[in-house]
């Protein structure tokens, strides 16, 4: 069962920076010149060498025989180390496990990424881990920006309503755990890395993501010489562990050993694989089981025992992570709800819990990019500057403000991208449907519908190419890739347990797809060739 020696054993110890003797000191990457000093934007001319490094990472596409003999050892390897999802094609594979098992998309090598624009990531995880804690704890700043949102959005407001009944009933989560993803992409327009989104909920592939950095070291050992890479400039990836680290700290700091982890799962769930991996890592580590159940499974085999005790049968719950949830879909009748309330109302630890949840609104990531709202949560300077550093435009639709920036997008659709409240991939609006969708949104029972999504500048990342493989089939694309830095954050009272990065995501899509997610059927799942 789980020890003091044990959670020292099998500590994740961040790459970048850690804390020693009260002090931050960097930890070394593997060394390289990188394009860029620290500390400033990326250059066109750097994006050049980008570019350049890219044509390196990538074998020539007239080198068939070399990409052909990476295939199959690539495919091999991820059916092996478990690098899998279930297949589309089998209609049990989203319910059974072991029942219809094909390798996760992924890209054949790693795609390249400055070292310096990577460095800043890490740097920035451990402070959108406490922003995100900040925010989570101001009701009245939650409830007021979400308040229009609320009136156009019907799944915003069911979740408020849940906000609002936990602050009536006095109900106060002394454990705080988050388990945060914040997405980023380089813009070659402003040669910065901006921040896509932060995901606060259900943010996946911390273990299926793990496994292709190590994927893609042992194909370039495998190939010698005849890659030109070097294995040292992919980082190790160690987001599994450092998510199981979280849960067992977080089950630690619940205090009951009886006590199991419950993991909410959608009915079906072809990505089930990642999940199964947390929870193997969990008991191999530290001895802690982690049971999966739906919401219909929670309303029916869940109660509440003396203090909101959360009892899954006969077993004590501590921990709730979410990896459903986040979506409409997932509530198709008043019982899932039920269920949520259920859990909100318990004593086990949630992550998330509800305001964590709200905190990762796209709302919210809109209304803290506006002039003097970090600084409502942070007072240090610099910490303000690093923060607002990564901000793409950003704008609310639902003000009296808003009519200009409409006008402009209307007019210039290429130039934003339109988001609503939603998480999971293939929500966004591009292109001429923005000018369409906003001009319906207007013109429409008084453009109260505008509320339910807000306005942020298009990123155009570098393209680069790339090798896809999809069902078992490569081809050469050119690629753009999105960078997504997890973090894990635990708080029990005013005591903070943890707040570190915990690896990170990349996911790689043609340059031709506007949406990005790997679940989605848009995406591959790549590492990074540090450069």
């Amino acid at each position: 069962m789980f020890t003091e020696e044990l959670v020292r054993e099998h500590t994740y110890v961040p790459r970048i920076v850690e804390e020693a003797e009260g002090e931050k000191r960097s930890m070394t990457l593997p060394s390289a010149d990188p394009p860029g000093e620290a500390g400033r934007a990326m250059t066109h001319s750097d994006f050049g060498y980008l570019s350049s490094q890219a044509a390196a990472v990538t074998p020539r596409v007239n080198d068939e025989p070399l990409v052909s003999d990476l295939v199959p050892q690539a495919l091999s390897w991820s059916s092996l180390n478990g690098l899998v999802i279930g297949d589309k094609n089998h209609k049990r594979s989203g319910t059974v496990p072991g029942i219809g098992l094909v390798h996760a998309p992924f890209s054949l090598l790693p795609s390249p990424f400055p070292r310096q624009a990577f460095s800043q990531a890490i740097e920035l995880a451990p402070l959108f881990n406490l922003l995100a804690d900040r925010v989570s704890q101001d009701a009245e700043f939650l409830q007021q920006t979400l308040a229009r949102t609320r009136k156009a959005d019907h799944f915003i407001a069911r979740l408020l309503d849940i906000h609002l009944q936990m602050l009536d009933e006095g109900m106060k989560q002394k454990i705080r755990l988050g388990l945060h993803r914040s997405d980023y992409m380089l813009d070659t327009a402003t040669g910065e890395l901006l921040q896509v989104e932060i995901n606060t909920i259900a943010s996946s592939f911390p273990a299926l993501g793990s496994l292709v950095a190590s994927l893609h070291r042992h194909l370039i050992d495998w190939c010698g010489d005849g890659l030109g890479l070097e294995a040292e400039n992919v980082p190790q990836n160690g987001a599994v562990d450092a998510f199981a680290q979280a849960f067992a700290l977080a089950w630690k700091e619940y205090g009951d050993n009886r006590a199991v982890v419950l993991m909410v799962v959608c009915p079906e769930e072809r990505n089930m694989y990642d999940q199964y991996w947390l929870a193997l890592k969990l008991f191999q580590s530290y001895g802690i089981k982690m049971i999966r159940k739906s919401f219909t499974q929670v309303l029916a085999e869940g109660t509440l025992g003396d203090n909101n005790t959360l009892f899954i049968g006969k077993q004590v719950v501590s921990v709730v992570y979410y990896r459903a949830g986040y979506s409409p879909d997932d509530y198709p009748s008043e019982s899932e709800w039920d269920a949520r309330l259920l859990l909100e109302r318990s004593a086990a630890v949630k992550c998330p819990n509800i305001s964590y949840h709200l905190a990762g609104a796209k709302k919210i990531q809109q209304e803290l990019a506006k002039p003097g709202v970090v600084e409502r949560f942070f007072e240090n300077k610099e910490d303000i500057t690093k923060v607002r550093s990564c901000f793409a435009g950003l704008w609310g639709l639902d003000d009296e403000n808003s009519a200009a920036i409409i006008e402009e997008a209307i007019r210039n659709p290429e130039g934003f991208v339109l988001k609503p409240q939603r998480e999971g991939g293939g929500n966004n609006i591009y292109g001429a449907d923005v000018s369409k969708k906003l001009v319906e949104l207007r013109d429409t029972d008084g453009g109260v519908g505008l509320a339910a999504y807000i306005l942020m500048q298009r990123i155009f990342p570098p393209v680069h190419p790339a090798y896809l493989v999809h069902d078992g089939i490569w081809s050469c694309e050119e690629t753009v890739s999105e960078l997504g830095i997890f973090s894990a954050y635990i708080r029990n009272g005013n005591k903070e347990v943890l707040n570190t990065e915990a690896g990170y995501l990349l996911r790689t899509k043609s340059s031709q797809t506007n949406e990005g997610g790997v679940a989605a059927g848009y995406a591959v799942l790549d590492s990074v060739h540090l450069i």
